[in-house]
Parts: structure tokens; sequence; C-alpha cells
């Protein structure tokens, strides 16, 4: 019997933020779902544990260096459900949010897409409540720390199950025929914005991204400094720059085809300058490693270094990451 919804979660080898959000699911979800998790990159342990702990789960093993959107993908390609619900593995849920999803999709037209809750921090802060379009320019205010998706706007923060325009990937409900249409996740974002291309291409296509401002998950999202941040970062940058340089000509798989080359520049040229200057601040700071503030600096330094290494380069997004990945973990 076809599931009406196919659970997919990514999880890092964090079975302290995986296994709430199981039990999250099962105890608020009536639908009739499968549940695929990637364990990607999981210790023997875990995975036995895993296992053990939750039997309905069907297991994916990852452990080759993948990014966001090829782990989900792993997943999705395997899915059965009529509607595929993306979570991340640090999510806990209070409400019947797959359930209300479902029905908010039921009553939308056909060529409703996605439909995504009220994403809130653990402290009740609204992370996303729908997001607007982007652009080049928006996300040059972005990377200056001058873009606030909490604020009202025609595409955010309104009441009630509201169109919007793109996505963000912690959490959403998709239509499985669609998103297959669109390839799923498009890899050539290993990092980040692979959600937004996402819903900007639905929008191109034709179809129609929700939000439902009554539904609630929420999201604990890790904030500290990462050791890998140096691997992350300049990997999303690079994602990044593809992205909204081919808004004209967005696909799927982008890869670097529709790419205009001159607001390729422009932005990569900015972005380099900005790093430059983070890196002359993180000259004169203490990077020695010795204490917390100083490994944090040494992280920062690095990223920022990095960042400025992979702009203007002809590698993709994963051969970035396993490249600086390699290099952290001494490979």
């Amino acid at each position: 019997m076809q599931p009406e919804v196919s659970i997919v979660i990514v999880s890092m080898n964090k079975p302290e933020f995986l296994f709430p959000c199981l039990d999250g699911i099962r105890k608020h979800t009536n639908v009739t779902y499968e549940t695929l998790v990637v364990a990607y990159r999981f210790t023997q342990d875990n995975l036995t544990e895993l296992r053990e702990r939750y039997p309905w789960v069907t297991v994916i093993e990852s452990n080759g260096l993948r990014g966001f959107a090829e782990n989900n993908n792993l997943a999705l390609r395997q899915a059965q459900g009529r509607y595929c619900f993306i979570v991340n593995d640090d999510t806990l849920m209070n409400m019947p949010v797959i359930d209300r999803l479902v029905e908010d999709m039921e009553r939308l037209p056909e060529n409703a897409a996605v439909v995504s809750p009220k994403i809130i921090f653990p402290d009740g802060k609204v992370q996303t409540c729908g997001r607007g379009p982007w652009t080049a320019f928006k996300y040059v205010r972005h990377y200056l720390h001058l873009v606030d998706e909490t604020k009202k706007t025609l595409w955010t923060m309104q009441e009630g199950l509201f169109q919007t325009y793109t996505l963000n990937g912690a959490c959403f409900l998709a239509r499985t025929a669609i998103f297959r249409e669109c390839g799923w996740f498009d890899e050539t974002y290993t990092f980040t914005p692979e959600d937004i291309a996402l819903g900007m291409l639905l929008n191109k296509r034709g179809y129609s991204v929700y939000t439902d401002a009554d539904i609630e998950i929420t999201h604990i999202s890790n904030a500290t400094a990462s050791s890998l941040e140096a691997a992350i970062k300049p990997t999303r940058v690079r994602g990044s720059l593809i992205l909204y340089s081919s808004l004209r000509n967005l696909d799927s798989p982008q890869d670097t085809d529709g790419i205009s080359w001159t607001t390729y520049m422009a932005l990569g040229c900015f972005i380099w300058c900005y790093e430059a200057l983070r890196g002359i601040k993180y000259m004169f700071c203490d990077c020695s490693g010795r204490s917390e503030k100083s490994r944090r600096n040494k992280i920062m330094r690095d990223t920022a270094a990095n960042v400025r290494a992979s702009i203007f380069t002809g590698k993709s997004t994963k051969e970035i990451f396993t490249e600086y990945y390699n290099a952290i973990k001494g490979v």
C-alpha cells in the first residue's frame, strides 16, 4: 500500500537530535507514512542503536563525502509517498505538523508544489514564515547581515495559509511528482542555497509555494563555530554565486550553465574584498588555538582565506568542500 507521505531526514551522526525528532513524528503523525533516514557518517554503535530503537525507520547509510542536497536525494529517489516531507534532524514537533500540511495540500490548487510550516527557534523567535524572491542585490545585503526575513511583507509573516515565493529546506512538504519533475534537490549546491534554488525553479515552471503560519515546528539550529566552517562556507559562497548569477537562465541541474559572468564577477569581487578585510582583522587576533576564543579566531581566519580562494575557480561546490574537508581532517 502506498504511504501518503515519505518522511526524509538527513542526520550527520547526531542521535541526540535525531531520536527526539523521530519520537515527535511518531507521536504526532496519523497519516500513513514511511520514514527514510540518511545516516551520514554514523558510527557503528549509533547505527545499531538507531535500528534497534526505531525498527519502523528505513536506514540509508551514507559514508562518502556528501552535502545536504546529495544526501537528501539518496532517500528521495526511494520515496514511495504521494508527498515528501523534508525535515532537519534538529527539529521538534509539538503538534501534528505533517497531518496538517497534508490537509493544506489537499485543499490547495493542483499547481501548489510545496507547503511549509512556520519555523521557530526554541526561544519562540521566528526563523522563517515564508520567503520572498532572492536576487543578486538581496544576496549582497544578506552577506552584510542586512536582510531580515521576519518582517511582514507580501511573501512573509502573513496569517494562516498564504502564498509565498521560495522555501526553507529545514522543513517542507512537497508533491512527490512535481519534486521528481524538478530533479529533486539540485546537487550543484552542496551546502545551500539548494532550497532557495528549488523554490525559484518551481515558480519559473508555473508552480506555487505556500506557508501555513498556524503550523509551527521548532528548529534547534546549532549556531556555534564549527571547525568545518572553513570547508562549508566557501562551498556555500560558491553555490550562492552560481545561483544569483544564473537567475535569468535558472534550470536544474544548474552547474555553471546560464551564468551571467558580469554578475558573477561583480558579486565575486565584492565578496573577495569583504573577506580580505576579514582576513586582515584576524591577522591582529590571537589565532593560536590555545583558548576557545583563539580557536574560533583561527577558524574564521582560515574560512576567510578559503572563501577568497574559492570564488574565481572552476571547481564544483563538492570539489571545494572535499578539498577543504580533507585538509581539516588531515587526509
